[in-house]
């Protein structure tokens, strides 16, 4: 399974199997088992018992995922055996901070990692870590806690372009973003989801099946820029090394703007 390719992965808490039909009908791009964050304390070893069992016998026709508990809790070594022997195809690693942790989870399972920023030390070695996993993932909300900052487009600026800097730095595919905790207003959501695009993500983490269509929404371009991209690319289809569109100037860097545009749309 190329993780690259994941755009709209949903959290499924591990506890709740229940669930699963619905998650895997929502049209997510994959599902991330949650045994960390969305699973108490008292419930971690029942979480995991469940997991085990459900892929052991339930086929699941979208990707796998599975986020662990972090390095320094009591449960991260029963997580790293399990997820070994599970059929999954990445392991997400929370609290991620060195790329030796990193290392550690790739090794011991034979899994891909997706790397979860989520504190100040894990955002100062982005670069190491995006070097040691397959691909980051921006876990903004604890990330804003532990920086004590307001969990707002403004404050996270730099936290965003940091990791799509690392990730691009490392030839991986754009980070996933965090998530929305706002789940009933779609047009919240999509635009969470522009805002997403606008920095450099190539996707976004869902918490519930009905942020689904509204993230797609706004991940997909619309029909103006659309238009735009297809003037663009029909523009340049003489050979000229730059050409006019709308008034302004088109030579190689806006050419490839283009070509992202109608990539974006499945084109």
């Amino acid at each position: 399974m190329n993780i690259e390719n994941i755009t709209l992965p949903l959290f499924l808490p591990a506890v709740r199997m229940d669930r699963l039909a619905k998650a895997v009908g929502s049209g997510a791009d994959a599902i991330i088992f949650d045994l960390e964050d969305a699973v108490g304390p008292d419930d971690k070893d029942t979480a995991r018992a469940l997991l085990v069992e459900t892929l052991g016998k339930t086929p699941v026709r979208l990707p796998v995922l599975v986020r662990i508990n972090a390095e320094s809790t009591p449960w991260y070594e029963a997580d790293i055996l399990a997820c070994a022997d599970l059929p999954i195809d990445a392991v997400v690693l929370p609290k991620a901070e060195t790329a030796d942790a990193c290392h550690d989870v790739s090794e011991r399972t034979g899994k891909p990692v997706i790397a979860l920023i989520e504190t100040a030390l894990g955002m100062d070695n982005a670069k190491a870590i995006a070097g040691a996993c397959r691909r980051l993932a921006f876990g903004s909300i604890d990330y804003a806690a532990d920086l004590g900052i307001a969990h707002m487009r403004d404050s996270l600026l730099h936290a965003r372009a940091t990791l799509v800097l690392a990730a691009r730095l490392a030839g991986q595919t754009g980070p996933l973003d965090g998530v929305t905790t706002n789940i009933k207003d779609a047009e919240v959501i999509t635009s969470d989801s522009e805002h997403s695009v606008s920095m450099g993500f190539g996707g976004k983490l869902l918490i519930h099946p009905a942020q689904v269509q509204p993230s797609r929404t706004g991940f997909a371009p619309s029909q103006m820029e659309l238009d735009w991209a297809h003037r663009v690319l029909e523009a340049a289809s003489g050979g000229a090394a730059a050409v006019e569109v709308d008034g302004a100037m088109v030579d190689a860097p806006v050419l490839k703007r283009a070509g992202q545009v109608i990539s974006r749309a499945g084109g």
